[in-house]
């Protein structure tokens, strides 16, 4: 088969990239394709193994952040693309739509959804500049046109496969279109051999881009507050300032470790008294499995896809508590649920076998399974 695989654009190395990495190492011939792509950034460089093409306005949209305000150009990126002489096409989407580009009459599309773009729907967005009411205008104008262009290019696709089952309900509540989850790929097996001898240390950790909407901040307070010692793994992103505020609310007892590479995160998830993962209404959260693969309990928002990933003593089907699910993000909240996380007997070995479900083996054979059905479909 001839196929090409699509992504939003290259820039930041988040888990829809990790997707990504992982789908172009089981199709290592596919070229892949992109709105544009920073040079020198992370993502760049990960990628230097793989032939990218960028759209012709890619010049244009990787000036500074202009790819936001110039979203209205999404279509036309897309349009541009041509793939008639492909017989698979496998979009990686994410909230630059990435759908709507032209097929052959026997090609295929299969797009595996991170999430409808959070900013058309009304979700949460980790940066919030609809304060501004002349942004707030503009906005209003464009995303309406854009969430016509996200239906109609939603129903021209074969096969959705959602993250989650948070996202595959977003995917028929808004396009109209059923979906197949296969969680995303979970390094289990690389982080388990890798922290077998780590000792528990006392502090506990987010890993996380340093942006709004993630809950950092009300746990920086927290820490400030309970005296409990938080290492936060992660950059700055965009035009967020939640760094500054973060340090702010954090004191003497937060710690922001800033970008680290994989080894180190591996040992920073084992060490890790808990993980800490707060924000609200996540599509599906790779860290928190990668955590639990590392045998550290997590507490986390009860909300979007941590409840399909966490297990909480209260849950009804009887298996090991994982991590605790809370409703209440305050300081308040938090302390309530440190004291619950206290003293509960937390079991390494179970908590290491329920992350073993978003296993990579798991998503490469289901991939594997769900192209196979559209092929001969």
């Amino acid at each position: 088969m001839k196929i090409a695989l699509v992504h939003d654009y290259f820039s930041e190395f988040g888990g829809a990239e990790r997707v990504l990495r992982v789908l172009s190492d089981m199709f290592p011939d596919a070229p892949i394709y992109t709105a544009f792509k920073v040079k020198g950034s992370l993502m760049d460089k990960s990628f230097a193994d793989r032939t990218i093409h960028e759209s012709f306005l890619a010049p244009i949209l990787r000036i500074g952040k202009l790819y936001s305000p110039l979203r209205f150009l999404a279509p036309l990126v897309w349009r541009s693309f041509d793939f008639s002489e492909y017989d698979l096409v496998i979009a990686s989407s994410s909230w630059y739509i990435t759908r709507g580009f032209r097929v052959g009459k026997r090609t295929k599309v299969v797009c595996y959804c991170h999430t409808p773009p959070r900013y058309l729907y009304g979700y949460e967005t980790s940066i919030d500049v609809m304060k501004y009411w002349p942004v707030k205008v503009y906005a209003a104008i464009v995303n309406h046109f854009l969430r016509m262009y996200d239906f109609s290019s939603a129903q021209k696709v074969d096969q959705f496969i959602a993250n989650s089952e948070e996202v595959r309900a977003r995917i028929q509540k808004f396009y109209r279109k059923e979906a197949v989850v296969i969680y995303p790929p979970i390094e289990v097996e690389k982080i388990t051999k890798a922290t077998e001898n780590t000792q528990k240390q006392d502090f506990f950790l987010i890993v996380s881009r340093l942006v709004g909407g993630k809950g950092i901040e009300e746990a920086a307070e927290a820490a400030n507050k309970l005296g409990f010692k938080l290492k936060v793994a992660g950059e700055a992103a965009g035009y967020s300032k939640v760094r500054d505020r973060v340090r702010d609310r954090g004191g003497n007892n937060l710690e922001l470790l800033g970008r680290v590479n994989d080894d180190e995160l591996y040992q920073l998830y084992a060490c890790a008294k808990g993980f800490i993962a707060l924000a609200r209404n996540e599509d599906f959260g790779m860290t928190v499995v990668e955590a639990q693969a590392a045998g550290t309990p997590v507490i986390a928002y009860n909300g979007g896809g941590f409840r399909e990933t966490v297990v909480d003593p209260s849950a009804s089907s009887g298996q090991v508590p994982t991590g605790l699910l809370i409703n209440d993000v305050s300081p308040e909240g938090l302390e309530r649920a440190l004291g619950k996380f206290e003293k509960i007997k937390w079991q390494k070995e179970e908590i290491q076998e329920n992350a073993k479900r978003f296993s990579r083996e798991n998503f490469e054979k289901k991939i594997t399974k769900a192209v196979s059905e559209v092929m001969k479909g």
